[in-house]
């Protein structure tokens, strides 16, 4: 992963819901995604259970769950993904 520089951390309760996000710029790309950013935004209950979470691990690229579903997200701008992130928090 190179170096990182936490640029983002935040972690707060909504409603016996769990929101937490940790993004980090990196001097190297994650295998996988074509930006310098690694990151993990979470949404979810109090047991830990997923209700959205956005990340991008090494070699997987950048994706979205669902629940229990995982499915592709194409990175544009941090901006953006954490638009969409709060717009699903906001419909669940």
């Amino acid at each position: 992963m190179g170096t990182a520089r936490e640029i983002l951390r935040y972690k707060k309760e909504r409603g016996g819901r769990i929101i937490e996000v940790a993004i980090w710029h990196l001097s190297n790309s994650l295998t996988g995604s074509f930006h310098p950013y690694k990151y993990r935004l979470f949404y979810g209950n109090s047991d830990g259970s997923c209700i959205v979470r956005y990340d991008n691990e090494r070699g997987k690229g950048d994706h979205r769950h669902r629940a229990d579903v995982e499915e592709p997200y194409i990175f544009s701008t941090l901006r953006k993904l954490i638009e969409y992130f709060e717009a699903d928090t906001e419909r669940m």
